[in-house]
């Protein structure tokens, strides 16, 4: 059985990090640091407008010495998303995650920002649902044997 986008997040706390476009970064920045995360969505008028990720600072403020005291998240932001919606799989996930080359992947039900899901929220489960199947397979043999 494959887990569903929906089935992890009821796993995750409800609470979606985010800031606007307006924020200047290095409130992002510090968000990120006190929140334990690697991004956070921007949203806009309660529609999500984009994506802000240590990958964004590190390449368009640091490496392009910027101040992240005077850049808006806006300047730096993702905002052509993909999203993914809870019925997916986290296989599929997995594949838009890998061949976009993102390490986050915002959720999106109706429009709205519901969570987002982390490459490891997505791995650690496939090999969680690895293993179990391997218990159940070894179960089967010693039974059978």
């Amino acid at each position: 059985m494959t887990t569903t986008v929906n089935q992890l997040l009821n796993t995750k706390s409800d609470e979606i990090f985010s800031v606007t476009p307006d924020a200047f970064v290095i409130d992002a920045i510090k968000m990120m640091d006190q929140k334990k995360v690697g991004a956070l969505l921007v949203i806009e008028k309660n529609k999500l407008a984009g994506i802000i990720s240590e990958r964004d600072y590190t390449r368009k403020v640091i490496l392009k010495n910027r101040s992240s005291s005077k850049t808006k998240v806006s300047e730096i932001m993702t905002s052509n998303l993909k999203t993914a919606n809870p019925s997916q799989s986290l296989d599929e996930c997995m594949v838009i995650m890998s061949h976009n080359h993102i390490r986050h992947l915002p959720v999106v039900e109706d429009g709205k920002a519901v969570g987002i899901l982390s490459i490891m929220d997505v791995v650690k489960n496939i090999i969680s649902e690895q293993e179990f199947t391997i218990e159940q397979l070894q179960n089967y043999i010693t039974d059978s044997a």
